[in-house]
């Protein structure tokens, strides 16, 4: 059995967590959160504590599942308790970002400005350069952050483009003269 798979999950005071008809759903401060169950685990609430087994001990994607189950019941928990964030920064002359209501309008050196849509459950702020995303949902989080990457990717000469904060960007050199 994975290790992660054996891992018991302890729930924050101000969090709940239920289990039926297949979903989890756990209820936090900040928001609800819920999701399919694989029929491969079963899921144990007792008090507390949480724990994720295997329904069939001698099949491995079972126990494969078992540890994924817990990584996202964890990552389920922080989201309804702290969220997520990722921050994007925008580096080039003439590149920018706006947030026009339900909408992010990028303007990345194109004849046009791109209307990039932005998903209920995500916040997002723009303020000189750098791309604040906010959610609750890791995976939206971080889909829409590279999403938005995705656009105008940095390129190694100038490093213009779009890239995460923490992101090193290894540089090139140019032509050299002679």
């Amino acid at each position: 059995m994975s290790r992660i798979g054996k891992k018991i999950i302890k729930l924050p005071a101000n969090v709940e967590m239920n289990v039926s008809a297949g979903k989890v759903t756990v209820k936090g401060p900040k928001t609800t959160l819920e999701r399919p169950i694989s029929p491969l685990v079963f899921v144990d609430i007792s008090g507390k504590e949480v724990k994720v087994t295997p329904v069939d001990v001698d099949n491995s994607a079972a126990d494969i599942v078992s540890g994924t189950t817990v990584s996202h019941l964890e990552n389920m928990i922080q989201g309804v308790v702290s969220g997520y964030t990722k921050k994007l920064i925008i580096e080039g002359i003439g590149y920018k970002a706006e947030v026009k209501g339900k909408e992010l309008v990028l303007g990345l050196g194109l004849s046009h400005p791109v209307a990039v849509p932005i998903p209920a459950s995500i916040k997002v702020e723009s303020e000189k350069g750098v791309l604040t995303i906010t959610g609750s949902n890791k995976e939206e989080v971080g889909q829409f952050a590279a999403s938005i990457r995705a656009l105008k990717k940095p390129e190694p000469y100038k490093g213009k483009g779009i890239r995460y904060e923490d992101e090193v960007i290894r540089r090139k050199q140019g032509k050299k003269t002679a």
